[in-house]
This record gives structure tokens, C-alpha cells and sequence, in this order.
């Protein structure tokens, strides 16, 4: 969740905490407008509201932008792991103004010891009621709303002051009743000092001195009081303060101390103290935070009992958590502790009627006077607990109807549940969902139980065993244990067994313990269609899936698909880890898998294989037609199915991006399975489709190998269709990586391949590519051969974006001919189509091509225009090589301009994006640019080393550039390698 671990202070400065580490909150204005967000408690804030609270009268003109900057500050601050494109968490929206939704502040910790001291003076009980305030005045760290300004802030501040002094004189009065004068003198002179107006504290050091023998000092206190109010205020004291001056003067017996009130009920000690939680867990390890979230949670006295649901999957430890946090709360629950194993996942879950029996006999109750119903039992229990202060543990719940009649009814108790399913519809349950353990508490568990010594001497191997275990707890202490038993073995001769996923669910048992029993009991209780959909979405090799694609694996209708899909998160069967994402723990989904081999007959995976491709392929397909609009791959796919359909070119990129591992699990799954063409066709068409993502770099080793794979698999079995889109992908990566040879051999057997079976699918492209790797050779008559080619392919066949992209690329092999005019013609026509059809993508790389030719021919300031526009296209698009090119380009136009500083600018940012994206002959080319513009700073010590790096790293790639470079070091007399 977002907020986890969030936690916030306004009574002193405004500060705030993720877990242990405090956060930047920013300037006086940034804190100010938080903490009004923090008093208003949830409430939304409009605008109007927060500027005039933080300005005032003297709100700038533009207050309402600076207000959303601050705004937009806190969120990323409060939610820093949050994507750009989902919905804040914490810091929403409401309408036209803004709501914090966090209930972790010390002023609500302070208000609610205040009403619970109240609530407990009420009940007879003072010496509680004091310790309550007095815990609850602990909480102030000096000044509250301290580097808050504006008028809120100073209204809210003198509230805030007033409170606690209301609280400190009534734990003052709570002091002196209970006999502590003599402990109270110096507190109350110190605040009558602060505070000499305050009558109701002069009061009370009158009382406390006069208790303590000390009746001048007492009468005194009035003499200086009356003198400070005549002085100041012009008034006499109050009558309260006068009365208690005369009853002092004559000795009144009525100020003498009463006895202490006897906080006990003879009825609750004449019964026993139960004392039923199951041993400690002696090597409980990690859970740190959550352990003493949970004995806060426990300890928070309200007028509600409170409780804590802990639910999760089978074995991820939350019975041990519960009984740890139960023996650690042993203190704060002085009349004992119930437990009852409720047994919810088995065939014997156990009825609350049976709990309750036992829960009266444990509290005292002779059997033969237990009541027979459930309603006459639990009011019997309820009443029993009634002023006391008992921890109630309720292990293994199978559901709310198992568990609601067992829970406390009065404030002084608390109660935790465990259960494999989120007891959503628990009344004023507060909800732990537990997940697995960090790497590092999991390596501590499996140290623990194996023994410290043989783990610390092969760390790195028991490292990738917890791994293996997927930090599952119960899986880490099984195969520990296995470890400990067998002296012979090493850390290292378990990953092996592990390693294995057919075997390794047999691998994790022990005993009477074991991974796949655990699991089966969960899985025991779905009903069939949670059971099918269980199964089925364990086919996918993907990290995850969305709703859709579930849909589509299970064949039925999205939201049908989605009430699934939540039933499972519900049953700790499925992992919800982002909004319509969902995803298994790695060793559910063998348990899964393993399930579904016994179950589901092989058709039945084959079709729902089959139905997730087609989804996929269907989505990949509207990407690509509105990424490259115009270009006719898109209408040549055979697409079967349906599949999502996107609003804009950047929505179809970024889905592109988020589904990026699925794509390339299914389209490997497709290549190691399929059997024939029809069945390994779509996973080529997919590759092709996902084309606009190989322009985002962040891909390209994943496109290497997927199009491998499915290369290897159609030669198999015989499919030239699937071999020549394969042969494709996998020469744009070639390409990319500056393998240009080896990219034009993949180009001319797609091109063979194309002809023979006479494919248009990618005839144009493989032409246009043939040209570009013709021009990148420096073959320029070769390539504008391939061009004209591919224009006349293009214009036979009605595709203006091709013709359009021809023209813009071959204007840079008219240049290295020495034709600037001709560049100039071509580049500008290209643009003229891309702009007339509309195409966002064709139109921002025309705009590169056109500036490459208008900055060569010194017509730099149009250069840089149109570079800029291509760029800010790129980069909010997401297409990283495109942007790291853009980069390049413009660097080298500032360096003919003379404008080295943008020069190292843009050089430097082409660098890291190459870098970013693993891109090494971007990360050359960018390198050389940096080089020469830091030449013209006159950085020339670290304009040798990067020119340098870059010779390397081109000659490395067998780039054509490294010669250029060769040359451009020997004037600079710097030593290269050859």
C-alpha cells in the first residue's frame, strides 16, 4: 500500500517518516499547506481555502500554480515509488481541492489519550486515566506547527496550545487526587512560571504545597497571582481561586488527600487468568516494523476493541507472527490471553459454538452451566470480558461468520485474526496483509534454523536458495531444516534441487511440513470456476496479467473475469500488485501448474495458449497502427480475436512498455510449442507488431532472443512465413547493435523469402532497411538503388507514410553523395506527406532527417527547430534511441554554431540515455560528439578521454565512425590503440 509505514508529527515541527527514515518536506510553504491537509483529517481543502490560509492578504498572483507545485512536491515526496500515470494514493484529488488520507499523526494519537484518560476517570480508574495523558503529553516535541507559517497556522497553533495545557491540568488534578502532590510541586511551578495567568495551575500548586505542609508557600502563591492579574488584567482572581485561598487560610479538612480508589472488581479477580497462547517461536526472525505496528494497533485504547486481521498465503508465517506479537504484548494485557486454532482450511473447521465452550471453561465456567446456543454463549463470553483486559488470538479463520461472535465487546481487550483469506467484511478490523519476508530476513531465518557458521561461508549460494524458496517462510525453514539434518551436505548442493521447477515443490518438505500441502489446503477450498481459473492462469510464463488478458486465457467476459480474479486475491491465491494487474507468488504458480497438468486435458491449455496470443497479438496490432500511422504491416496481420484498442500513439507505446515481459513470454512459449504454422504465425506477426517498442531501447536484447527463438522454431518445422518476419525482427536488432553485415544478410533472405512466396507484409520495410544499412555502410548509390525500390513498392501499392519515410532517409545518402540540394528536396517532401496524413511518428523523423541536412548545409538555426520538435515528440512518446539520435544531432549543430556549452548539454544527455538503454553504439557516437564539444570549452583533458572511449568502444563495433575518429585524434595527438 501507499501509505505503509507513512507517519506524521504536527505537535512541534511538521515532519514526517516512511518507516525510519524521515522525509524532505521542503519550504515553510510546502509544510504549511501539509499541515493543513494533516488537521483537516481527511477533509478536502479547495484551493481558495489553502491560499488564503497560507498567504493571507498577500497571496502572489500566481498562488494557485505555486499551490499545484507544492501539491505535485508532496506527492512525489509521500509517494515516491508511484508511476507518473496512476491516480495518487495518499494526496488526492477531491473535486477542486485536495484530501490527505492518513490516520498516522501524533495529534491523533494525543486527542485520542485524552478521550480515553476521560473515558477511564469516568469509569473510576485515575491512576490509568493519568497515564494515559501523561503518555499522550509525551508525544509533543515543543512548539506545534514549528516552520509553519500563514494564518491558519497561527490560529491552528494557539488551538493546539490550548489543548495541551487543558490536558496538563487535567493530569495535574488526576495527580492530586491520586496523592502525588509532593511529585507534582516543581512540574507546577515550572508551568505557572510559563503560564502566570493561568488560574486553574496557581490553583493547583496552591493545593499541592498545602498537602506537602508547606501552607505559606501555598498562600503566597495567591498573593502572587492576585499581584500578576491586577497588574496585567486590572481583575481580581476568580472565585474557585479565592474559595480555595480562604479554605486554605482556616485548615479545611476537605483539602486533605482521599484514598486511592480501589480499581478492581472482586468478581474479575475470583477468576482465573488464561494463558493459552502456544510456545514462542525461538528463532522468529525479521518483522520488525510490522511487529510493533501491530502492538501499537493492539495497545490504542477506544471506545472500540481493537483488532488486527493478519491474512496472506499458506506459509507466509502469520500464525508465527501473531503468537510472537501476542507473547510480546504479554505486558499490556495483565488478565491473560485466549487462543483457539479455528482449523478454517480444513474439512474440521471448527464451529464457534465449540470455540466459545472453550473459551468459558478456560475463563472459569463450570460445564455444566455453559449455555447451549451460540448468541447465550457469546453474551455469556462478552460479559466475562467486560472490564478486563484479555488478548483474544483467533488462528487459521476461514471466514467473518467464523470469527464476528468471538471478538471482545468492551474497550480494554484486543483480539488478531489469521486467515488465508482478507476478512474484508470484519466490522472495524484493521487489515495486515502479510507478504513475503525481505531478501535479507529470509537469509537470517534460513541462518537461523541451518546453523549461522555454514550459511556465512557460502552466503552468496544460500542467498540464491532463499530465492529459490521465493522468501516464502515456510519454505525457507523446510529446506533449513533439511540443511541442519544433514551435516554431509552444502548450502550449495541445495540449489541444484531447487533450481529444477518440476521437482521443486518436492523438494520443499520436511517432516510433517510441506509447501504443496499448505497450498492444497487454500486451493481445496475454491469452488470450480475459482479452481479452472486458478489453474489456467498459471499457463502464462509472464510475470503478471491483466484483466483483460485473463479474460481472454479463461474465455469469458471481463467482468466476470475480474469478480475471478478478486475472489482469488480474497483466498491469498493470487497477488493484486497493481490496479487490473495480477500476480502469483512463484511457488503458487507451480503449485498451479502442477495442479493444472492433472486436471486440464492438453486441447484445453493449446486453446487457452492460443486465445492469449490472439489477445495479445489483436492489442499489438491497434499499437502498431496508431504508433505508425499509415504504415501497412498493421492491415497485413492475421489477427484472430479481439484485443484493447488505445486513444493515442503515446497510450499504444506505454502499453507496449508495461506488457513488454508477458509479449516476449508468450511469443517463446508459442516458439517452443507450436507444432505447425498456424500455430507459431501469430507469435511472429506479434514480434512484428511490437515493432514500436524496439524504438524505446529498453528491449533490445529481449527482441534478440525472441526473435531467435521463433526463428529456430519455424525452421523446425518448415515455416517460411514465420521465418521471414523472424529474419526481420531480428535484423532491426543486428542493426541496432551496429552488426551491419549481419543485419543485411537477415535483410536479403527476408527480401528472398518475400519474393518467392510472393509476402508484402514486409516488403517495403526490408527494402527501406536494405537502404539504410547500404547508406550506414557509406554505399550511397547502393542505397538510394534500395530506395527507389522500395518507393515504387510503396506507391503500387498505396502507402504514402512509406513513400514519405524513403524520401527522408535517402536525403542523407543524397548528401554523402555531395547533393545538398537534392537532400534538401527529399527531406522536405517527406515531410510534407508525414504532415498531410496526419502521422505523428513519420512527422517527427522527418523533422530528424531534415535537420541532419539543414545543419550540414549550415542552416542551423531551422536545424535546431526542427530537432527540437522531433525531440520533445520522442521523449514523450518514449522512444529512447530516437531520443538519444535527436541528441546527437543537435549537439553537433551546437558545436558548427560555436555554442559549446549546449553542445556538452545535449551531448551529455545523448550519453545517458545510451547508457540508460544499454545502446553501445549510441553510447560511441555520443562520446564523440562530448568529445568535440568539450574541445571547444576548452575541457581538453577530459575531451581526449572521451574521445578516446569513443574510438574504443566504435572499433569494437566495427562501426564505419571509428576511422572518422582516428583521423580526429591524430590532430589531437592523442594516443590510440590500432
Amino acid at each position: 500500500m501507499a501509505g505503509e509505514g507513512l507517519r506524521f508529527a504536527v505537535l512541534g515541527p511538521i515532519r514526517a517518516w516512511r518507516g525510519g527514515d524521515e522525509l524532505d518536506l521542503g519550504t515553510p510553504l510546502q509544510r504549511s499547506i501539509l499541515a493543513m491537509l494533516l488537521l483537516r483529517e481527511g477533509r478536502a481543502v479547495t484551493p481558495t481555502e489553502m491560499i488564503d490560509a497560507v498567504w493571507g492578504e498577500d497571496a502572489p498572483p500566481r498562488a494557485l500554480g505555486a499551490l499545484r507545485t507544492y501539491v505535485s512536491r508532496l506527492r512525489t515526496v509521500l509517494e515516491p515509488d508511484r508511476s507518473p500515470r496512476s491516480r495518487p494514493e495518499l494526496l488526492t484529488s477531491v473535486g477542486k481541492g485536495y484530501a490527505l488520507r492518513t490516520s498516522a499523526l501524533d495529534l491523533t494519537l494525543f486527542e485520542r489519550g485524552v478521550q480515553e484518560a476521560e473515558s477511564m476517570r469516568k469509569a473510576g480508574r485515575p491512576a490509568e486515566a493519568a497515564d494515559s495523558l501523561r503518555a499522550a503529553l509525551a508525544l509533543w516535541e515543543g512548539e506545534p506547527l514549528a516552520g509553519a507559517v500563514g494564518p491558519y497556522a497561527e490560529h491552528q497553533r494557539d488551538r493546539l496550545i490550548e489543548c495541551r495545557i487543558s490536558a496538563i491540568e487535567q493530569l495535574m488534578d488526576l495527580d492530586l487526587e491520586l496523592g502525588r502532590h509532593a511529585s507534582v510541586v516543581s512540574e507546577l511551578i515550572a508551568l505557572t512560571a510559563d503560564h502566570p495567568l493561568r488560574e486553574r495551575l496557581r490553583a493547583q500548586l496552591m493545593l499541592a504545597y498545602y498537602r506537602c505542609g508547606r501552607q505559606g508557600d501555598a498562600l503566597a502563591v495567591f498573593t502572587d497571582t492576585r499581584d500578576a492579574l491586577i497588574e496585567e488584567l486590572g481583575i481580581e482572581p476568580g472565585p474557585e481561586l479565592a474559595a480555595l485561598h480562604q479554605k486554605i487560610l482556616s485548615a479545611d479538612p476537605g483539602l486533605a488527600v482521599d484514598e486511592p480508589v480501589a480499581e478492581e472488581q472482586e468478581s474479575v479477580h475470583d477468576l482465573p487468568r488464561p494463558a493459552q497462547l502456544p510456545a514462542a517461536v525461538n528463532d522468529f526472525t525479521g518483522r520488525r516494523e510490522l511487529v510493533a505496528r501491530l502492538r501499537t494497533m493492539l495497545s490504542t485504547q477506544t471506545d472500540s476493541v481493537p483488532v488486527a486481521t493478519i491474512c496472506g498465503i499458506g506459509g507466509v508465517g502469520k500464525t508465527a507472527l501473531a503468537v510472537h506479537v501476542a507473547h510480546a504484548c504479554d505486558d499490556l494485557f495483565p488478565d491473560g490471553q485466549l487462543y483457539a486454532d479455528l482449523r478454517g482450511f480444513t474439512d474440521e473447521a471448527t464451529a464457534p459454538e465449540s470455540t466459545l465452550g472453550a473459551f468459558l471453561r478456560a475463563l472459569g465456567i463450570p460445564p455444566d452451566v455453559i449455555p447451549e446456543g451460540l448468541s447465550e454463549r457469546a453474551a455469556l463470553y462478552r460479559s466475562l470480558l467486560a472490564d478486563r483486559r484479555i488478548l483474544v488470538l483467533l488462528d487459521n479463520a476461514r471466514d467473518t461468520r467464523q470469527v464476528s461472535q468471538l471478538l471482545p465487546g468492551s474497550p480494554g481487550c484486543a483480539a488478531m485474526v489469521t486467515s488465508r483469506v482478507k476478512l474484508a467484511d470484519l466490522p472495524s478490523a484493521r487489515l495486515i496483509d502479510l507478504d513475503v519476508m525481505e531478501p535479507d530476513e529470509a537469509l537470517s531465518l534460513f541462518a537461523a534454523v541451518a546453523g549461522p557458521e555454514r550459511v556465512a561461508a557460502e552466503r552468496a549460494a544460500a542467498m540464491d536458495v532463499v530465492a529459490a524458496c521465493g522468501f516464502l517462510p515456510l519454505a525457507v525453514r523446510i529446506v533449513a531444516a533439511r540443511l541442519a539434518a544433514r551435516p554431509s551436505w552444502t548450502v550449495a548442493s541445495l540449489a541444484p534441487r531447487l533450481a529444477d521447477e518440476q521437482r521443486r515443490l518436492d523438494e520443499l518438505r520436511v517432516g510433517d511440513l510441506a509447501v504443496e500441502a499448505t497450498f492444497a489446503l487454500g486451493y481445496g477450498q475454491l469452488d470450480a470456476a475459482q479452481a479452472r481459473a486458478f489453474r489456467l492462469l498459471s499457463l502464462p510464463n509472464g510475470p503478471d496479467i491483466s484483466t483483460g488478458a485473463a479474460a481472454a486465457v479463461l474465455a469469458l467476459p471481463a467482468l466476470e473475469t475480474e469478480d475471478l480474479l478478486e475472489s482469488l486475491v480474497d483466498a491469498s491465491l493470487l497477488e493484486a500488485h497493481a490496479p487490473g494487474r495480477y500476480r502469483f507468488h512463484d511457488l503458487l504458480k507451480l503449485f498451479a501448474r502442477r495442479t493444472m497438468d492433472k486436471t486440464e486435458q492438453p486441447q484445453a491449455r493449446t486453446m487457452a495458449l492460443r486465445r492469449l496470443l490472439g489477445f495479445y497479438l489483436a492489442s499489438a496490432q491497434s499499437a502498431h497502427r496508431l504508433a505508425y500511422e499509415g504504415s501497412m504491416i498493421a492491415d497485413n496481420l492475421v489477427v484472430v480475436g479481439s484485443g484493447r484498442t488505445f486513444a493515442s500513439a503515446d497510450d499504444a507505446v506505454a502499453w507496449l512498455i508495461s506488457e513488454g515481459d508477458n509479449l516476449f513470454a508468450v511469443i517463446g512459449q508459442a516458439a517452443e510449442f507450436s507444432r505447425a504454422a498456424e500455430q507459431l504465425l501469430p507469435a511472429a506477426d506479434l514480434i512484428v507488431a511490437m515493432e514500436p517498442l524496439l524504438e524505446s531501447g529498453t528491449h533490445a536484447r529481449e527482441f534478440d532472443l525472441a526473435a531467435r527463438a521463433t526463428l529456430a522454431a519455424a525452421i523446425k518445422i518448415g515455416d517460411e512465413g514465420s521465418e521471414l518476419r523472424a529474419r526481420y525482427v531480428l535484423g532491426r536488432t543486428l542493426f541496432g547493435a551496429n552488426k551491419l553485415p549481419e543485419a543485411e544478410g537477415q535483410f536479403r533472405l527476408v527480401l528472398d523469402l518475400s519474393t518467392t512466396r510472393s509476402e508484402r507484409v514486409l516488403m517495403g520495410e526490408v527494402l527501406n532497411a536494405l537502404a539504410v544499412v547500404s547508406g550506414r555502410l557509406r554505399r550511397h548509390n547502393e542505397a538510394l538503388g534500395w530506395f527507389d525500390a522500395a518507393t515504387t513498392f510503396y506507391r503500387e501499392n498505396g502507402v504514402p507514410a512509406g513513400e514519405a519515410l524513403v524520401l527522408s532517409y535517402s536525403a542523407r545518402d543524397h548528401l554523402g553523395l555531395g547533393r545538398p540540394d537534392d537532400a534538401i528536396v527529399a527531406a522536405e517532401k517527406g515531410l510534407a506527406i508525414f504532415t498531410e496524413i496526419g502521422s505523428g511518428a513519420g512527422t517527427a523523423r522527418a523533422r530528424y532527417h531534415l535537420g541532419i541536412v539543414l545543419s550540414r548545409v549550415g542552416r542551423l538555426n531551422e536545424a535546431v527547430h526542427h530537432h527540437a520538435e522531433c525531440l520533445a515528440f520522442f521523449r514523450a512518446s518514449n522512444q529512447r534511441v530516437w531520443e538519444q539520435r535527436v541528441c546527437v544531432r543537435l549537439a553537433e549543430t551546437f558545436i558548427a554554431a560555436e555554442r559549446f556549452a549546449d553542445a556538452v548539454r545535449h551531448a551529455e544527455q545523448a550519453l545517458a540515455v545510451s547508457r540508460d538503454i544499454g545502446h553501445p553504439y549510441g553510447e560511441g557516437l555520443s562520446l564523440a560528439v562530448l568529445g568535440r564539444a568539450l574541445r571547444g570549452t576548452g575541457n581538453s583533458s577530459r575531451s581526449a578521454d572521451c574521445l578516446r572511449e569513443a574510438f574504443d568502444i566504435l572499433t569494437r563495433l566495427g562501426a564505419p565512425e571509428a576511422g572518422d575518429l582516428k583521423v580526429l585524434l591524430a590532430g589531437a595527438s592523442v594516443v590510440v590503440e590500432s
